[in-house]
Protein backbone atom coordinates (compact mmCIF):
# COMPACT_ATOMS: atom_id res chain seq x y z
CA UNK A 1 0.00 0.00 0.00
CA UNK A 2 1.29 3.44 -0.99
CA UNK A 3 -0.12 6.66 0.41
CA UNK A 4 0.08 9.76 -1.79
CA UNK A 5 -0.90 13.30 -0.89
CA UNK A 6 -1.76 15.81 -3.60
CA UNK A 7 -1.60 19.36 -2.29
CA UNK A 8 -2.08 22.92 -3.48
CA UNK A 9 -0.25 24.10 -0.34
CA UNK A 10 -0.96 27.84 -0.05
CA UNK A 11 -1.58 28.26 -3.77
CA UNK A 12 -4.59 30.15 -5.17
CA UNK A 13 -7.88 28.62 -6.24
CA UNK A 14 -6.45 27.70 -9.64
CA UNK A 15 -4.02 25.39 -7.85
CA UNK A 16 -6.94 23.83 -5.96
CA UNK A 17 -8.58 23.14 -9.30
CA UNK A 18 -5.34 21.54 -10.47
CA UNK A 19 -5.43 19.22 -7.44
CA UNK A 20 -8.93 18.05 -8.38
CA UNK A 21 -7.82 17.50 -11.99
CA UNK A 22 -4.71 15.60 -10.89
CA UNK A 23 -6.76 13.37 -8.60
CA UNK A 24 -9.14 12.53 -11.45
CA UNK A 25 -6.18 11.68 -13.69
CA UNK A 26 -4.56 9.46 -11.04
CA UNK A 27 -7.89 7.68 -10.54
CA UNK A 28 -8.17 7.05 -14.29
CA UNK A 29 -4.60 5.74 -14.52
CA UNK A 30 -5.09 3.49 -11.49
CA UNK A 31 -8.22 1.99 -13.04
CA UNK A 32 -6.42 1.48 -16.37
CA UNK A 33 -3.63 -0.43 -14.61
CA UNK A 34 -5.97 -2.53 -12.50
CA UNK A 35 -4.98 -0.83 -9.24
CA UNK A 36 -7.16 -0.23 -6.25
CA UNK A 37 -7.34 3.46 -5.31
CA UNK A 38 -9.01 4.62 -2.10
CA UNK A 39 -9.58 8.30 -1.36
CA UNK A 40 -8.90 8.50 2.37
CA UNK A 41 -9.18 12.20 3.11
CA UNK A 42 -9.85 15.39 1.21
CA UNK A 43 -9.87 19.08 2.04
CA UNK A 44 -12.21 21.06 -0.16
CA UNK A 45 -10.96 24.14 -1.95
CA UNK A 46 -12.58 27.59 -2.00
CA UNK A 47 -14.75 26.80 -5.02
CA UNK A 48 -17.03 23.90 -5.83
CA UNK A 49 -15.13 21.16 -7.59
CA UNK A 50 -11.74 22.19 -6.21
CA UNK A 51 -9.55 20.54 -3.57
CA UNK A 52 -6.91 21.99 -1.29
CA UNK A 53 -5.52 18.49 -0.74
CA UNK A 54 -6.31 14.83 -1.25
CA UNK A 55 -4.88 11.78 0.50
CA UNK A 56 -5.17 8.50 -1.38
CA UNK A 57 -4.00 4.90 -1.07
CA UNK A 58 -2.77 2.84 -4.01
CA UNK A 59 -2.62 -0.96 -3.99
CA UNK A 60 -1.57 -3.39 -6.69
CA UNK A 61 1.41 -4.69 -8.62
CA UNK A 62 1.90 -1.49 -10.64
CA UNK A 63 1.38 0.88 -7.69
CA UNK A 64 5.07 1.69 -7.27
CA UNK A 65 5.51 2.54 -10.94
CA UNK A 66 2.40 4.70 -11.07
CA UNK A 67 3.32 6.55 -7.87
CA UNK A 68 6.84 7.24 -9.18
CA UNK A 69 5.38 9.03 -12.20
CA UNK A 70 3.43 11.43 -10.00
CA UNK A 71 5.67 12.23 -7.03
CA UNK A 72 7.14 15.74 -7.16
CA UNK A 73 6.00 19.16 -8.33
CA UNK A 74 3.30 19.30 -10.98
CA UNK A 75 2.93 22.30 -13.28
CA UNK A 76 -0.41 23.13 -14.86
CA UNK A 77 -0.11 25.53 -17.77
CA UNK A 78 -3.47 27.16 -18.50
CA UNK A 79 -5.25 30.48 -18.43
CA UNK A 80 -7.15 31.03 -15.20
CA UNK A 81 -10.77 29.90 -15.54
CA UNK A 82 -11.69 32.23 -12.68
CA UNK A 83 -9.75 35.40 -13.60
CA UNK A 84 -9.88 35.81 -17.40
CA UNK A 85 -7.47 38.76 -17.54
CA UNK A 86 -4.97 37.32 -15.09
CA UNK A 87 -1.50 37.24 -16.69
CA UNK A 88 -0.36 34.11 -14.89
CA UNK A 89 -0.56 30.91 -16.90
CA UNK A 90 1.48 28.52 -14.72
CA UNK A 91 0.09 26.84 -11.61
CA UNK A 92 2.02 24.48 -9.36
CA UNK A 93 0.93 21.73 -6.99
CA UNK A 94 2.83 18.95 -5.20
CA UNK A 95 2.48 15.20 -4.90
CA UNK A 96 4.30 13.53 -2.02
CA UNK A 97 4.59 9.96 -0.85
CA UNK A 98 3.67 9.64 2.79
CA UNK A 99 6.26 8.19 5.18
CA UNK A 100 6.43 4.49 5.87
CA UNK A 101 5.88 3.72 9.55
CA UNK A 102 8.98 2.75 11.52
CA UNK A 103 9.26 -0.69 13.07
CA UNK A 104 8.99 0.87 16.54
CA UNK A 105 5.81 2.82 15.82
CA UNK A 106 3.46 -0.16 16.17
CA UNK A 107 4.58 -0.58 19.78
CA UNK A 108 3.60 3.03 20.51
CA UNK A 109 0.01 2.61 19.34
CA UNK A 110 -3.08 1.25 21.07
CA UNK A 111 -5.49 -0.54 18.72
CA UNK A 112 -9.20 -1.02 19.34
CA UNK A 113 -11.56 -2.99 17.13
CA UNK A 114 -15.14 -1.93 16.54
CA UNK A 115 -17.96 -2.48 14.14
CA UNK A 116 -17.78 -0.48 10.95
CA UNK A 117 -20.56 2.04 10.40
CA UNK A 118 -22.17 3.47 7.31
CA UNK A 119 -22.97 1.80 3.97
CA UNK A 120 -21.74 -1.68 3.24
CA UNK A 121 -24.63 -4.03 3.91
CA UNK A 122 -24.84 -6.82 6.43
CA UNK A 123 -21.11 -7.58 6.28
CA UNK A 124 -20.32 -4.19 7.77
CA UNK A 125 -22.73 -4.60 10.65
CA UNK A 126 -21.82 -8.11 11.81
CA UNK A 127 -18.01 -7.97 11.78
CA UNK A 128 -15.67 -5.90 13.92
CA UNK A 129 -13.34 -5.01 11.06
CA UNK A 130 -13.02 -1.29 11.82
CA UNK A 131 -10.02 -0.13 13.82
CA UNK A 132 -9.32 2.87 16.01
CA UNK A 133 -5.61 3.52 16.50
CA UNK A 134 -4.27 5.93 19.12
CA UNK A 135 -0.68 7.07 19.41
CA UNK A 136 -0.23 6.95 23.17
CA UNK A 137 2.40 9.68 23.55
CA UNK A 138 0.72 12.32 21.37
CA UNK A 139 -2.93 11.33 21.66
CA UNK A 140 -3.31 11.33 17.87
CA UNK A 141 -6.14 8.98 16.91
CA UNK A 142 -7.56 7.68 13.62
CA UNK A 143 -10.48 5.43 12.78
CA UNK A 144 -10.19 3.26 9.68
CA UNK A 145 -12.93 1.13 8.14
CA UNK A 146 -12.27 1.41 4.41
CA UNK A 147 -10.71 -2.08 4.20
CA UNK A 148 -12.65 -5.34 4.47
CA UNK A 149 -10.33 -6.99 7.00
CA UNK A 150 -9.19 -5.91 10.44
CA UNK A 151 -5.56 -6.61 9.52
CA UNK A 152 -5.72 -4.34 6.47
CA UNK A 153 -7.38 -1.58 8.49
CA UNK A 154 -4.63 -1.82 11.12
CA UNK A 155 -1.99 -1.55 8.40
CA UNK A 156 -3.65 1.55 6.98
CA UNK A 157 -4.17 3.08 10.44
CA UNK A 158 -0.46 2.68 11.15
CA UNK A 159 0.41 4.61 7.99
CA UNK A 160 -2.10 7.36 8.80
CA UNK A 161 -0.64 7.77 12.30
CA UNK A 162 2.86 8.01 10.78
CA UNK A 163 1.61 10.72 8.41
CA UNK A 164 -0.07 12.72 11.17
CA UNK A 165 3.04 12.51 13.36
CA UNK A 166 5.14 13.86 10.49
CA UNK A 167 2.63 16.69 9.94
CA UNK A 168 2.74 17.49 13.66
CA UNK A 169 6.55 17.62 13.58
CA UNK A 170 6.42 19.92 10.54
CA UNK A 171 3.96 22.26 12.29
CA UNK A 172 6.16 22.34 15.39
CA UNK A 173 9.20 23.16 13.26
CA UNK A 174 7.27 25.90 11.46
CA UNK A 175 6.15 27.30 14.81
CA UNK A 176 9.73 27.34 16.06
CA UNK A 177 10.85 29.18 12.92
CA UNK A 178 8.06 31.72 13.39
CA UNK A 179 9.03 32.17 17.05
CA UNK A 180 12.64 32.80 16.03
CA UNK A 181 11.52 35.41 13.50
CA UNK A 182 9.37 37.07 16.15
CA UNK A 183 12.25 37.03 18.61
CA UNK A 184 14.43 38.68 15.98
CA UNK A 185 11.96 41.56 15.71
CA UNK A 186 11.44 41.85 19.46
CA UNK A 187 15.08 42.21 20.49
CA UNK A 188 15.32 45.14 22.87
CA UNK A 189 17.69 47.89 21.82
CA UNK A 190 18.69 48.92 25.35
CA UNK A 191 19.65 47.64 28.78
CA UNK A 192 21.80 44.70 27.62
CA UNK A 193 22.65 42.02 30.17
CA UNK A 194 26.11 41.55 28.61
CA UNK A 195 28.23 43.53 26.13
CA UNK A 196 30.76 42.19 23.63
CA UNK A 197 33.19 44.19 21.52
CA UNK A 198 35.59 43.84 18.60
CA UNK A 199 36.12 41.19 15.97
CA UNK A 200 37.05 38.68 18.66
CA UNK A 201 33.70 39.26 20.37
CA UNK A 202 35.30 39.90 23.72
CA UNK A 203 33.16 40.47 26.74
CA UNK A 204 33.40 43.77 28.58
CA UNK A 205 33.71 43.48 32.34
Amino acid sequence: MILLQISAAQGPEECCLAVAKALARVQAEAEAHGLRLTLLEQEDGPRAGTLRSALLALEGEAAEALAARWIGTLQWRAASPYRPRHPRKNWFIGVARCPEPTAELAGEIRFETLRASGPGGQHVNRTESAVRATHIASGISVKVQSERSQHANKRLALRLIALKLEQLAERDAAGARAARRLLHHQVARGNPCRVFVGERFEAMT
